[in-house]
């Protein structure tokens, strides 16, 4: 057995006052000052001074509580004896007591004057030195040292006395008292029995501790050297200073000067104005090496750069405004119109808002290129944004400046890049951006494309508003229904249509011809286009609504004399450019011209679609089978296709008996519809005429009439209901050599839009119903009397 002090008589229980303690674990051979100031605290001291001075001292498990009741001591603790009292003037005790032995509470005993407990002897158990307790105590005296070496609170003296303890018991308690455990460990290896188990409970706290403290030396270290390193810096800085004063340099004192002149010179909001001397004020108080000044500086200098009142003066001449748009673009009638009556209205009333025009067409139709030439002819700045994969509100309205790295967004940075607030600004590609997590750019843009709000425009890096109502905002879009409805309610749309054939003559003659016979070294005046040549590229190499392919065939073909003009080395020839040229360098046609059929083909009608690259011609093919009654579409069609579909076989049902078809033949025979070109998406109500036409030609067994184009939506009731994109339809009939094109009696209107060039090559027959549709497109001969008959009622 361990010797214990005789405090207890073998099993039997003492009555003790109690010292509740808060953050400290008194341990068996530890003597600690205690100071009390707790009435019930002062009065155990005194009843234990009165008898054997011997108390019991616990641990409160919550130091914050005042007043502590049995359920806030830890029931094990330590016998102390009192080796000496002091009463202080303010009313306190210092008590100096040494821990005897642990001991745990049965009981607590109702006393009002001061705590009492009942007690029972912890029994440590029998001790025999083995190998397992030598090297647990072994490992605990080198990590001790080594804690030692780097806490310098304990003493070398403390380190040599413990290293001395013999007996492995107060070892262990001593080690304990000693380390800064948290006193939630200390109370565990309190209330540990069993030396063993204690030596090894010890040797894990002592582990972890040590390593704590090393790492917490280890970041101070760094902490230390970071501060030295910045007074280092300081007192080279003041030397640097001292060393320019004397030679004649300026120090920071001047640049501060001539940052507070630029400040005063500056013409600027007085919101900006009050911002920038606030922040101006702020930096003459920092040190110039600190973080904060550098982006303090920073923000001076971006508002110091921006151009507040800065505008460029506008020519307002229509007459030379009109000139330079002709020059630079050929047709676009309806944007060139609009740009004047802004320079016309800008003449008369000399401050108005910047119109916000969004055009919106197929590639290639000349957007972005009219937003410059309305720059030139308005003599202002010009500058050019692409949205396309943008998908950080930030790129619009900034970051804010607790972000490292923070600038202001694209807009105030390419002002400040233009130097004038009244620049012509192309947001091109407006309906490719996109939106994640980061935030959405497109309600961003909301404050930007508002007449009414964009005075206050209000970036984030900024943090004060900006007005931007003098800018000529132009934006760009290949279709109108990818840009959010609200940001269209903010724009004047305008739409670019395709060019025809004649226009796209006109343009590679005058404008594409010229331009690339210079760019490749070639003379303008030795080499000659012919009309045919031409139109031979625009019909038979490339198939557009703009005219991007036809500037690059065009270009291989001027690429391609010049390399005989250079491997023949006769640079004053002159080359005629014809239409057996034009097959020798660019190779076979790309494409047929004209897909008109060579004859009337039963179940094959041609319709019109539009895509955003313009108008396309779309055959549909539809074949009757014998089955259960299926539909079957196929053709990479979308949902509004198929209910098309579904819709002109019920209005063919409807009327069988009228069209002399079997009643039941939605039960024998299966009906399969096809739109060829099967990898290319497709969708929309406009194709329900030539499907239903498709389907009854089938049915019936009558051709249908090869030169006949048709576009229309259909009711179950078979009315022809109006559709969208006429004009890019028409073009691509024009195209295809089409002589007949049915439309919607509704779309009549928009025929007036379309020029006269192209609308005398084919007839346009406008349709109410579906059995206009059928007289004009079936081949109907004068002896099937009832079918004509059924489809002239």
């Amino acid at each position: 057995m361990i010797n214990l002090p005789k405090i207890f008589k073998s099993d039997s229980t003492l009555i003790m006052p109690l010292l509740p303690l808060r953050d400290i674990v008194v341990y068996p051979h530890m003597v600690a000052p205690l100071f009390v100031g707790r009435d019930k605290s002062i009065a155990a001291l005194s009843r234990a001074m009165q008898k054997d001075k011997t108390i019991f001292l616990s641990t409160q498990n919550n130091a914050t509580i005042d007043e502590p009741g049995e359920s806030d001591i830890y029931t094990t603790g330590t016998i102390g004896t009192i080796l000496q009292l002091l009463r202080l003037p303010d009313g306190t005790v210092k008590a100096l007591i040494e821990g005897k032995q642990r001991a745990k509470i049965e009981n607590f005993l109702d006393e009002e004057e001061a705590f009492l407990v009942e007690l029972s002897q912890v029994d440590e158990g029998e001790f025999e030195q083995d190998s397992e307790s030598e090297a647990l105590v072994r490992a605990i005296t080198d990590i001790f040292k080594e804690y030692a070496k780097i806490n310098k609170s304990i003493s070398k003296d403390v380190v040599n006395n413990i290293l001395t303890i013999t007996n492995s018991y107060q070892f262990a308690d001593t080690i304990s008292a000693h380390v800064p455990f948290k006193i939630k460990e200390k109370q565990q290896l309190l209330e540990t029995v069993g030396v063993s188990n204690r030596l090894a409970l010890l040797l894990k706290f002592l582990k972890n501790e040590s390593e704590i403290y090393s790492m917490g030396q280890k970041i101070k270290g760094r902490v230390q050297s970071q501060i030295s390193k910045s007074q280092k810096n300081y007192y080279l800085n003041e030397q640097m200073r001292a060393i320019k004063k004397e030679m004649g340099g300026a120090d920071s004192d001047d640049d501060m000067g001539e940052l507070e002149e630029r400040i005063n010179a500056k013409k600027m909001s007085e919101e900006a104005e009050e911002k920038v001397r606030s922040e101006f004020k702020k930096l003459k108080m920092m040190s110039p090496m600190s973080a904060e000044a550098n982006v303090v500086r920073n923000y001076i200098d971006w508002m110091l750069d921006l151009p507040w009142f800065e505008t460029s003066e506008l020519k307002l001449d229509l007459n030379d405004a009109e000139k330079i748009l002709n020059e630079d673009h050929y047709g676009l009638k309806k944007p060139k119109e609009r740009i004047l009556e802004y320079l016309a209205v800008q003449t008369l009333v000399k401050k108005i808002r910047g119109p916000i025009l969004c055009l919106v067409g197929p590639p290639g139709v000349g957007k972005t290129s009219l937003a410059k030439s309305v720059a030139r002819a308005t003599d202002r700045e010009f500058i050019r944004l692409s949205l396309g994969g943008v998908r950080d509100e930030a790129e619009i309205r900034g970051h804010r400046r607790t972000y490292v790295g923070a600038m202001p967004g694209k807009i105030i940075q390419n002002l400040k890049k233009a130097k004038v607030n009244n620049p012509v600004f192309c947001l091109d590609e407006v309906d490719k951006m996109t939106t994640d997590f980061r935030g959405d750019p497109s309600a961003a843009l909301l404050e930007v494309l508002d007449p009414e709000q964009n005075n206050t425009f209000n970036d984030h890096f900024l943090d004060c508003d900006y007005d931007l109502s003098e800018i000529l905002f132009i934006t760009t879009a290949n279709t109108l229904h990818d840009i959010p409805l609200p940001l269209q309610d903010r724009m004047e749309i305008i739409n670019i249509s395709g060019y025809t054939e004649y226009e796209k003559y006109n343009i590679g003659k005058d404008f594409l011809v010229p331009k690339l016979i210079e760019m490749n070294g070639l003379n303008v005046e030795s080499i000659n286009f012919s009309k045919k040549s031409i139109y031979n590229i625009i019909q038979r190499y490339t198939r557009e609504a703009g005219v991007r392919n036809l500037e690059r065939e065009l270009s291989s073909v001027c690429r391609k004399i010049a390399y005989d003009i250079v491997k023949k080395k006769n640079e004053e020839s002159s080359v005629n450019v014809s239409v057996k040229t034009i097959q020798k360098f660019l190779g076979q046609p790309k494409f047929r011209h004209g897909q008109v059929e060579e004859k009337d083909q039963i179940g094959i009608v041609t319709g019109l679609a539009w895509t955003q690259f313009g108008g396309e011609l779309l055959s549909v093919e539809t074949v009757v089978m014998p089955g259960k009654g299926e539909l079957i579409v196929t053709g990479k069609l979308g949902d509004v296709m198929k209910e098309s579909a579904r819709a002109a076989v019920s209005y063919v049902r409807s009327r069988s008996d009228e069209f002399s078809i079997e009643s039941d033949f939605y039960k024998k025979y299966d009906l399969h519809i096809h739109i060829p070109e099967g990898a290319i998406p497709k969708d929309g109500p406009s194709a329900g005429i030539t499907m239903c036409t498709a389907i009854l030609s089938a049915l019936t067994k009558r051709p249908v009439k090869r030169n006949v184009a048709m576009t229309g939506e259909i009711t179950l009731r078979g009315r022809v209901l109006p559709i969208g994109g006429l004009k890019e339809k028409l073009l691509a009939a024009h195209r295809g050599g089409i002589e007949k094109i049915i439309i919607p009696i509704e779309n009549e209107r928009d025929v007036k839009e379309i020029p006269p060039s192209i609308t005398k090559h084919f007839e346009i027959i406008p349709v109410e119903h579906l059995d206009d549709v059928f007289l004009s497109a079936l081949v109907i001969k004068d002896d099937e009397n009832i079918f004509d008959t059924a489809l002239k009622q």
